[in-house]
């Protein structure tokens, strides 16, 4: 893999060269924000881990503020990527659950991305890692205000090797799953396939590789103003980690999954200090959605929170969330007002005086509650928790009011081992509600005891009903935009003989 790293190195060195030179004015904010997946709300040690350490993490931490009731808009993949891409719930934007390596829509031109936001301001901007909102070249990172793009373009385990279909022949595995692409792209030099066809000691490296590429791109953007995206394809099922951290926890593989993350932490942040800028550059480190429980020892912890992955409980969609810029965030801090991922694009915008997107957005800007203002607030009445298109929760402050709707659940029985899901079971949640300042863990029904809490948040419901929609009491909604789609003349991704190949034009 040495001579792919040196060309990819190359060819966004070159990238970085061609792009708009950065404003003067340096008092413009650096971004860079770590997006993990399927992480536990107690998977790193300032929410709770202690079977492995993570001590880049827990220095972060006492230099920032942590954010103990900050979420994702809703517990699966492609969706959540959306409202945080966005600042929009997923509903709004047209993107539901997770987009498979034969879908053929992805996030709309017309949607603005923080990195187009930062655009504005003539910053670099890079992803690195797990994509997820589209596949094809109109829907990768470079075609939504990215400079360059390196990683998967979906989940990990789309692939031919999952657990579900490993036991059959590669012709019927490739029915399901073609093989995992690792896509590089620039918005000057266009889409490259670099590995048709990774393999698990591939696997082993990504983290390595987005790691090295974010520092590089530190490095070669430290005089201007950057925005730098690091989706981590782990801790999502199946479990990969370099020979550098193998064997080296008490909780088995996955501790030593989060140990590497912590390190690539560690490195990013060391760049930052190494180059000067930690007085200019805010880090948020979050994650998209709770912990996939099925999977038992290959999976997080959402203690003491209610299911995971895949819930509008709090143990789906409540994510372990830091946030530091020594100097401007307080340090050693905690908030515990509740925000959301839709709020980070309109606080960016806030912070660097961008415009914000001509159409409807469902973010507010955050910052005093990320600043650590006396009196800060929620700019919001409430936030609300879709499943697919059904409007399951709202959460108002310290309340959440559950609608009737079924779920998926362990039932208090054991996950998987060794990668290997057990099966869930069918539960039914009736209407609730919950106090979430004296019952994080969501068990005690509250609803009578206050009536006009439930009238409240039962008014707002209906209002976002009409805006969004609910597909579990029939309204259509408003205020939805449709998903990108591909036309006859984009070029794509066509699967031939399992494997991705790029071309021009339909076949």
């Amino acid at each position: 893999m040495r001579p792919l790293m040196a060309l990819t190195a190359a060819v966004c060195a070159t990238a970085s060269a061609t792009v708009s030179a950065a404003p003067e004015d340096r008092r413009l904010p650096n971004f860079v924000i770590i997006f993990m997946d399927d992480m536990g709300y107690a998977d790193i040690g300032p929410f709770g881990a202690t079977e492995y350490a993570t001590p880049n993490l827990d220095r972060l931490a006492r230099e920032g503020r942590r954010f103990t009731q900050f979420y994702a808009s809703q517990p699966v993949c492609s969706a959540s990527r959306a409202s945080l891409m966005t600042g929009c719930y997923n509903v709004r934007v047209g993107i539901l659950g997770a987009l498979g390596p034969r879908a053929e829509h992805g996030l709309s031109a017309d949607e603005t991305t923080f990195a187009e936001v930062c655009k504005q301001k003539g910053y670099a901007t890079a992803c690195y890692g797990k994509w997820h909102l589209g596949h094809h070249p109109k829907f990768l990172p470079t075609a939504h205000g990215f400079d360059e793009y390196f990683g998967l373009p979906y989940s990990n385990d789309m692939w031919p090797f999952h657990p579900a279909v490993e036991d059959k022949p590669m012709e019927e595995r490739f029915k399901r799953w073609p093989h995992l692409p690792l896509i590089e792209a620039t918005a000057v030099g266009g889409v490259k396939v670099r590995i048709p066809q990774v393999t698990p000691e591939e696997q082993k490296m990504l983290t390595t590789w987005y790691t090295e590429r974010a520092v590089q791109f530190i490095e070669r953007n430290k005089e201007r103003p950057f925005l730098l995206y690091v989706p981590h394809s782990m801790v999502h099922v199946p479990l990969f980690v370099s020979d550098k951290f193998a064997d080296k926890s008490k909780r088995g593989l996955f501790g030593d999954v989060m140990m590497e993350v912590d390190w690539s932490v560690g490195e990013i942040v060391g760049a930052i200090r190494r180059n000067g800028l930690e007085k200019h550059t805010m880090v948020i480190f979050t994650a998209d959605n709770g912990p996939w429980l099925s999977y038992g020892t290959h999976a997080g912890s959402a203690k003491p929170l209610r299911e995971g992955k895949g819930n509008t409980f709090e143990g789906g969609v409540r994510e372990p969330t830091i946030m530091w810029w020594p100097g401007t965030i307080p340090a050693d801090t905690v908030c515990n007002t509740p925000a959301m991922t839709i709020d980070v694009l309109p606080t960016i915008a806030h912070l660097i005086g961008a415009k914000l997107p001509d159409h409807k957005i469902d973010g507010k800007n955050i910052w005093p509650l990320i600043a650590g203002e006396p009196g800060a607030t929620s700019p919001h009445e409430a936030y609300f928790f879709y499943w697919g298109e059904a409007l399951e929760a709202v959460c108002m402050g310290r309340w959440k009011l559950h609608f009737p709707h079924s779920y998926r659940t362990l039932a208090g029985g054991p996950g998987g081992t060794d990668g290997r899901p057990v099966p869930y079971q069918r539960a039914q949640q009736e209407l609730a509600l919950f106090d979430l300042e004296r019952d994080i863990g969501e068990t005690t029904d509250v609803k009578d005891q206050h009536p006009e809490v439930v009238a409240t948040i039962t008014s707002l419901a209906e209002r976002m009903r009409e805006d969004l929609g609910d597909s579990a009491t029939g309204v259509k909604g408003t205020g939805r935009r449709s998903p990108g789609t591909l036309e006859p003349a984009d070029a794509r991704f066509v699967v031939q003989e399992g494997v991705q190949t790029l071309v021009e034009a339909p076949r």
